[in-house]
């Protein structure tokens, strides 16, 4: 992090409104080209169409795990942007419900922190390509945020 603080890239990204620092610490969110979009206070993150991300060619449809690792680490970078996690937070457990093939378009997430302690957060995440109001998939997670 060339010196600079979590907390420091965090600053500067919201300031910016670019995002690209954090998701570069995360090498799986860059692989599967996970983006951010900031709407006033809400985070939207969004994965955009790739034929790399398709598991099901013929529908074409998403791959079920990019979809699920899509939704985690959307609530991932959700707890380090908004809740001050001095660090990347750890994943405890995480479930996912797969409401509908998520075809080959771009697809985005929101996420929702239900509670956030002094060492664990719960993180719900709904996932959509169309509308909103209907997802594809929705997930909860439990991450580990006290220091490592």
């Amino acid at each position: 992090m060339n010196g600079r603080t979590l907390h420091d890239l965090v600053s500067q990204a919201h300031a910016s409104n670019d995002y690209d620092a954090l998701i570069k610490l995360v090498p799986y969110a860059q692989l599967i080209g996970i983006e951010c979009l900031r709407l006033g206070d809400e985070m939207v993150f969004r994965l955009p169409q790739n034929t790399e991300n398709i598991g099901n060619p013929m529908l074409p449809a998403l791959h079920g795990g990019v979809i699920a690792g899509f939704m985690e680490h959307a609530a991932m970078l959700h707890l380090l942007m908004f809740m001050g996690a001095p660090h990347l937070p750890k994943i405890i457990d995480f479930s996912i419900d797969y409401l509908r093939a998520g075809h080959y378009r771009d697809t985005f997430a929101a996420c929702q922190v239900w509670r956030q302690g002094r060492r664990v957060a719960n993180v719900s995440i709904t996932a959509w390509q169309t509308r909103q109001s209907e997802p594809i998939a929705t997930a909860r997670c439990h991450f580990k945020v006290d220091e490592p």
